[in-house]
């Protein structure tokens, strides 16, 4: 891809990752002509590196009603499930408040059910995406199975599932010959109680669909090119973007879905979103590695086992430490070394190791709505980790809000300015 040699566009977004390359290929559905940027080139983020599970029901905030008794106990391990960097600590702060404040019960189930609904959305646009057969050929049903550390961590766990089961999501509780017969070769202590998902899917490589995505817009004639945006200026027409060499691009509409580059966009646009990132880290195993037989959750322990590209990929948790610090790679080394006991038979060797930004809210909710500046600029940004999921359904949204329809589901709770209108 070359830097853009143009002057006036009618569909500008910014970024090139899953949910970008959605939000794109869906407005030049519609007719819109679209071009994306970024400045690294398609799936060279977030979107590469993750564990390819489409998380449907996974439906819980980070922050819950316990997360601030647990907190202090995660904290205490700095290769634990949950860490801040200390370097990080200050800066990070506001966005902890936020985050506390998010937690309250009643904050709690409201973020619960807007989560729900963008689930449930989310569901029927993946699969209406997966119609494609360039596309379907890189998805598979393996189920997924959530496991846990003895009987105590699955009956702590039994509030999460009512709420998921009254959200509509189906799964089933399963023992130790079924959990055995699911998954060979795991340790003991994971074989007491289980709950299996028998629709539970996954993407074989998400840097493989993500590039497959990108082939398809241009395909489909939409336009990519690497070029990085330096301001975002709105106008009454649009939008115009400055770009590197004082080079300047109209647009009619501008979608913002830089990932966890997106704070910067907002603000020049109004919109002082509180995004922050959660690094994730992962080690991806080569071919061989381990008969890993579908989608693990290793719940309490902040980290999953998917079978990626033929390997195995071994990642999570959440590090809270902006940009800029470089990667602590002890953290996705304690957690393969976890996965080679709880997974006995795991061959570590020959692993090659992943950091990634996760564009983070306190609330867990995405940033789905128009600008401050106006309805011509779109926000489309802040999935967490589970921006792959949810890119289907943000793709719809984005398009609806394009066309100036009544977007399929509420998005007063994804607003950008949502935080300004809490107390």
């Amino acid at each position: 891809m070359s830097p853009v040699n143009q002057e006036a566009a009618d569909v500008v977004v910014i970024g090139a990752g899953i949910v970008g390359l959605m939000a794109a290929r869906a407005l030049r559905a519609e007719g819109r002509q679209v071009l994306v940027l970024d400045r690294s080139g398609p799936a060279s983020g977030a979107s590469a590196g993750n564990a390819g599970i489409l998380a449907f029901p996974e439906i819980l905030p980070l922050a819950s009603p316990g997360i601030l008794r647990q907190a202090p106990r995660w904290l205490a391990d700095p290769l634990g499930p949950l860490a801040i960097r200390p370097a990080y600590a200050l800066r990070i702060a506001p966005w902890l408040l936020r985050f506390a404040a998010s937690s309250r019960p009643a904050r709690h189930a409201e973020i619960l059910a807007a989560q729900a609904t963008i689930m449930r959305l989310a569901e029927v646009e993946m699969q209406r995406v997966l119609q494609d057969p360039a596309l379907a050929r890189h998805a598979v049903t393996t189920g997924t199975l959530d496991l846990y550390d003895g009987a105590s961590a699955f009956e702590a766990a039994s509030g999460d599932w009512a709420a998921k089961e009254k959200a509509g999501f189906a799964f089933r509780v399963v023992g130790d010959d079924e959990i055995e017969a699911l998954q060979p070769g795991l340790h003991p202590r994971f074989r007491q109680k289980a709950v299996f998902a028998e629709d539970g899917r996954q993407i074989i490589d998400p840097r493989l669909f993500t590039l497959a995505l990108a082939q398809r817009l241009e395909a489909e004639g939409g336009a990519l090119s690497r070029d990085e945006v330096l301001n975002v200026e709105p106008t009454e027409a649009g939008a115009v973007l400055t770009l590197p060499g004082n080079r300047h691009l109209s647009a009619r509409t501008v979608v913002v879905a830089a990932g966890a580059w997106s704070k910067r966009l907002a603000g020049w646009l109004g919109d002082a979103v509180p995004l922050d990132t959660e690094r994730g880290y992962n080690t991806t195993l080569p071919p061989g590695a381990f008969d890993l037989r579908r989608q693990l959750y290793f719940n309490g322990h902040g980290f999953v086992a998917t079978p990626v590209g033929g390997g195995v990929r071994i990642g999570g948790a959440v590090e809270l430490g902006g940009l800029n610090l470089p990667p602590n790679w002890k953290r996705s080394d304690a957690m393969l070394a976890k996965a080679a006991e709880f997974l006995p038979g795991l061959r570590t060797e020959g692993g090659t190791r992943w950091m990634g930004f996760r564009p983070s809210m306190p609330d867990t909710l995405a940033v789905i709505g128009y600008s401050a500046a106006g309805r011509s600029i779109i926000h489309a940004f802040g999935h967490g980790h589970l921006g792959l999921t949810q890119s289907a359904a943000t793709a719809r949204l984005v398009t609806e809000l394009a066309a100036g329809r009544t977007p399929s589901i509420d998005l007063a709770p994804f607003s950008p300015r949502r935080f300004k209108q809490t107390r």
